[in-house]
């Protein structure tokens, strides 16, 4: 029985991707009870437009997203930098799930953002950009959990994430204070 739903976000399309490795070695390390899903459709969003965001007509790919997004109990975000910011395919995901105003499905939700990159800062300005889009967006961004991870090519070019004992502990560690964080929040909204 699943206790916990972490929907998980990738900010790459590319099928072999680092940041898609980390996110499937942080499932790997995911604890009993704890279920993370990766979102297989945000190569399908069409770009937000708010003329195609209208109730009875939203796009197919957008519905099942939104539901995603409602149905998990967090949000995890596992992303390189693109040019010293946000990709765009999360960007836009990131607009999707803030819509429709008042009503969205990030709302109140708890976000972290974590990845990897080429550079030195291992994808930092990305991972700070993703918290402050969506707090802006109306989630619950848990700022305290940060994993950036440097050198992905390097430090990866031979061994996938979850062969890497340090980077599997860290992972392991994000996975727990976003379930803690959960578990906070549900706490405070049954009291």
């Amino acid at each position: 029985m699943t206790d916990t739903s972490i929907l998980v976000l990738v900010g790459s399309l590319r099928a072999g991707s680092t940041n898609r490795q980390l996110a499937e070695a942080a499932i790997g390390v995911a604890p009993e009870g704890v279920a993370l899903t990766i979102f297989e459709g945000l190569s399908d969003l069409p770009f937000y437009n708010e003329d195609i965001d209208v109730e009875g007509s939203v796009p197919a790919a957008a519905a099942a997203y939104r539901a995603a997004v409602a149905a998990a109990d967090a949000v995890l975000v596992v992303t390189p930098e693109h040019n010293g910011t946000i990709p765009a395919v999360l960007k836009n995901a990131i607009d999707w799930a803030s819509r429709p105003y008042g009503a969205s499905p990030i709302s109140g939700k708890p976000v972290a953002a974590i990845g990897s990159a080429f550079g030195q800062f291992g994808g930092v300005w990305a991972h700070d950009e993703t918290r402050k889009s969506f707090g802006i967006a109306g989630a619950t961004v848990l700022e305290e959990i940060k994993l950036s991870v440097p050198g992905s090519m390097v430090r990866f070019a031979e061994i996938h994430p979850k062969d890497d004992a340090e980077v599997s502990a860290q992972l392991a560690a994000v996975v727990r204070d976003v379930v803690a964080a959960v578990s906070e929040a549900s706490t405070v909204a049954a009291a």
